[in-house]
């Protein structure tokens, strides 16, 4: 499904709002690693430190792969995919158009069946 251009700029809001909210998650996760390596103190850093490492550059990955370059043709299944690693939520929705909400939940509908 594409959407118009109105639900299209909807889209692009949500993706930053959506954006913030994945940084500040991970930021979280990221302080909770650094947390346990200052309580263990352990001799030899460098697993920690491949703790770290992993998890930045797997989010990094993650972050590109869902926002950078996204093409209109991509909006409506990003947002699809936001809802299920429940990201967003669907009062998320309330600014799309009646005709965007009813077949992105069709659209989640049928990928929670998979």
């Amino acid at each position: 499904m594409d959407f118009s251009k109105a639900d299209n700029k909807v889209a692009r809001k949500l993706f930053e709002v959506a954006l913030q909210r994945e940084l500040k998650k991970e930021m979280q996760a990221f302080s909770e690693i650094l947390d346990q390596w200052k309580t263990q103190q352990p001799e030899d850093n460098k697993a920690d430190y491949y703790k770290i490492f992993t998890a930045v550059t797997d989010f990094d990955k993650h972050i590109a792969r869902r926002y950078d370059g996204l093409r209109n043709s991509w909006f409506f299944d990003t947002v699809i995919a936001m809802l299920l690693d429940k990201t967003i939520t669907e009062s998320d929705l309330e600014d799309f158009s009646e005709e965007a909400k009813t077949g992105i939940l069709r659209g989640l509908k049928f990928r929670q069946q998979d």
